[in-house]
């Protein structure tokens, strides 16, 4: 419930703010105010003072309540996994449980840990080996409140296991292990389990569990250890195609003594050219290889430190849109001369839709590196700042939302000319 606050509070104030002042102007309680000499600012200025501590508290409320139930949150889903963890197997589909994907025909018990129709799959590691597929005709969950350790137990099964030769005519053989089990008992990390059936990446993050000085501490140490590895990956490069201080001063100093012919390939015979020119093609793929792997790392973690980056300046965009949506919605209330629930709302909700669609444009955006994560997470409310100073100035100078002589006037004196023009006015005489 706390996450929804970041939505709900400017829409509130938004809202309230336009029937308010839409209900004043509509019963011309503002035109006894303004012959009584008070101004449009002056009526506006203890609401202000509200918003701004309104502010302050949405402030506070995103900077601990908001990450503490962040952090509570999901210890409750682990307490959960622990004590029901056959809660996050669902029946007749594959479900993504650490390093297994588990589907179960039926389920029953008083807890639902008896298993019937057992299916895994064991995920293949970084080199995409040893593809493991276990199936059992029944199996039972095991687990502890007091244990972090899953403890499944299978019953009457086989495994399959893919094989990969060395040798690459061998391979097309697809060769396999098989074996048969009375007994099977596969231990899963619940820290891994807890991860089950979540799409939500804020969930997975811990950028939305941290405060500000949390955040700036993390931000440190993720922008040191891209730096680092950034200098590391330079150096092992560096190292491994020969480019270093020391083989450069060798190389100069074997130049003053002999010079080297243009084409050095010219100086071995032809099998040695081919073992020179495979071990060049071989040590170019695999230095490809290496900076295409690494620069999918490095990109990562640019997308981790965005997401923190937004994070962090999302604890002051919420306080900051208190303030913008209450001055758009108090001269715009003003403006309308509507209260009630009818026109508000749905001025309200288009200002708001058109506000959350560019904030989450702009984070998403930022988070994949095509934009700064300032610019992202206050790229929302700088596009309506300008509405907001447009309408109070325009509320304070009692015009209307939208001028119509500015438009009509132009038009109405070209008409006049191209009138004039063919149609001339006769002459009594």
């Amino acid at each position: 419930m706390p996450r929804i606050i970041p939505l709900v509070l400017p829409l509130s104030v938004l809202l309230a703010s336009i029937m308010t002042f839409g209900n004043l102007a509509e019963n011309y309680e503002f035109a006894a105010m303004k012959s009584s000499g008070i101004s449009l600012q002056r009526a506006m200025r203890v609401l202000i003072i509200f918003i701004f501590l309104l502010s302050i508290v949405a402030f506070w409320f995103s900077n601990n309540v908001i990450p503490f139930a962040e952090y509570k949150f999901i210890n409750f889903r682990k307490n959960i996994a622990q004590a029901k963890p056959a809660m996050a197997i669902a029946e007749g589909q594959f479900n993504d449980v650490g390093f297994y994907n588990i589907k179960v025909n039926k389920k029953s018990g008083e807890n639902g840990n008896i298993l019937t129709g057992v299916t895994i799959h064991e995920k293949p590691t970084n080199t995409g080996e040893n593809k493991t597929v276990i199936k059992a005709k029944k199996g039972k969950l095991i687990s502890s409140e007091k244990s972090s350790i899953l403890k499944l137990v299978l019953n009457d099964g086989y495994y399959y296991q893919d094989v990969t030769p060395k040798k690459y005519e061998d391979r097309a053989k697809l060769p396999f292990i098989k074996g048969a089990f009375k007994t099977q008992i596969i231990n899963i990390d619940l820290s891994e389990l807890n991860k089950v059936d979540t799409e939500n990446e804020s969930i997975n993050s811990t950028s939305s569990m941290l405060n500000i000085n949390e955040l700036r501490y993390t931000l440190d140490s993720l922008n040191k250890s891209r730096d680092n590895e950034v200098i590391s990956f330079a150096e092992n490069i560096n190292q491994r195609v020969g480019i270093s201080k020391p083989i450069l001063v060798t190389i100069n100093k074997e130049k003053k003594k002999k010079s080297l012919p243009n084409n050095l390939l010219s100086l071995y015979n032809n099998k040695q050219k081919k073992g020179i020119l495979d071990m060049a093609a071989s040590n170019m793929t695999s230095t490809i290889y290496s900076i295409e792997s690494t620069q999918k790392e490095l990109k990562d973690k640019q997308r981790d430190i965005n997401k923190h980056l937004t994070a962090l300046y999302e604890k002051f965009v919420i306080a900051f849109a208190c303030f913008l949506m209450f001055f758009i919605g108090a001269p715009l209330g003003a403006i309308i001369r509507k209260g009630g629930l009818g026109l508000p709302i749905v001025f309200a909700v288009l200002i708001f839709i058109t506000f959350h669609f560019i904030n989450t444009f702009g984070k998403r955006l930022s988070q994949e590196g095509g934009m700064t994560p300032f610019i992202g997470a206050w790229m929302s409310s700088f596009i309506l700042l300008p509405l907001a100073v447009l309408l109070t100035y325009r509320a304070t100078n009692d015009n209307g939302l939208i001028n119509f002589d500015v438009i009509t006037t132009p038009i109405q004196n070209i008409f006049q000319k191209i009138s004039e023009r063919f149609f001339p006015s006769q002459n009594p005489e």
